[in-house]
């Protein structure tokens, strides 16, 4: 089944602007969370500009013992890169309960903002499942870029599986994703492609951040609505609701 893109796009435009309570503002609540994690993440294990110039001047003076002496200085260390890792599983989990606003949102069925916390619910299935979908993508990557794309699009629906249909085990959810996707990878590429003036615009440093809290739910309610499609329920249905 062919979908119009653009009628996709205004009706994530109309949801945005009619929503109650306000989809943007749940995302500005996202964004903030992600620049805060993304900061703090960045004072953990990350390196100063000059320490970089520092590094790749020992380097280009052929020290390597000066090199190596640097980095494992300057590396961090197993505690800074443990909490690094639980900031990261806590902004994707908060992201698939942003992902459980929108459905709400979508399918008009009472969301809240405590939507945003309902993604710990599936945390360890969330977690372990993007993780195996990594493993397949990065596989499909090592022969070339083009089979990893399509790999990437192949598992893309699997989180919006997991919500819809939590009693499914994580295996269940990929092969449901291959399944829903077959055949439409190319629509939900050129979905994608119709964002790249906005995600080029996300790349400024600040006015990224601002346009970020209008196009991630934007583009997110455009999947959502082919998911929507893929997987039979186009009508108003049950969404999760949130339990906090």
């Amino acid at each position: 089944m062919y979908l119009d893109r653009s009628v996709i796009k205004e009706r994530s435009r109309q949801i945005i602007r009619d929503s109650n309570p306000r989809v943007l503002t749940a995302s500005l609540i996202v964004v903030a969370l992600s620049v805060v994690i993304g900061m703090l993440s960045g004072r953990l294990v990350g390196i100063s500009n000059g320490d970089l110039l520092r590094y790749l001047q020992y380097v280009q003076e052929g020290n390597a013992d000066a090199a190596l002496r640097f980095l494992a200085a300057h590396s961090p260390s197993a505690g800074a890169r443990l909490v690094d890792l639980m900031l990261t599983c806590v902004n994707a989990i908060v992201g698939l309960g942003f992902l459980i606003f929108l459905l709400n949102s979508l399918r008009a069925t009472a969301p809240d903002m405590g939507n945003l916390l309902d993604g710990f619910n599936y945390w360890w299935k969330l977690l372990v499942m993007n993780f195996v979908c990594g493993i397949f993508i990065v596989l499909w990557s090592l022969l070339l870029v083009v089979p990893g794309i399509i790999a990437a699009y192949r598992y893309s629906m699997a989180n919006y599986i997991l919500i819809n249909r939590p009693e499914l085990g994580i295996m269940e959810c990929i092969r449901e994703s291959k399944r829903l996707t077959d055949g439409h990878k190319g629509e939900l590429f050129m979905l994608d492609l119709s964002f790249l003036g906005w995600w080029l615009l996300c790349l400024i440093p600040v006015l990224g951040w601002i346009l970020l809290v209008w196009v991630s739910p934007y583009r997110m309610l455009c999947v959502l609505q082919y998911y929507e499609q893929y997987s039979g329920f186009a009508a108003p249905a049950e969404a999760p609701r949130s339990v906090w």
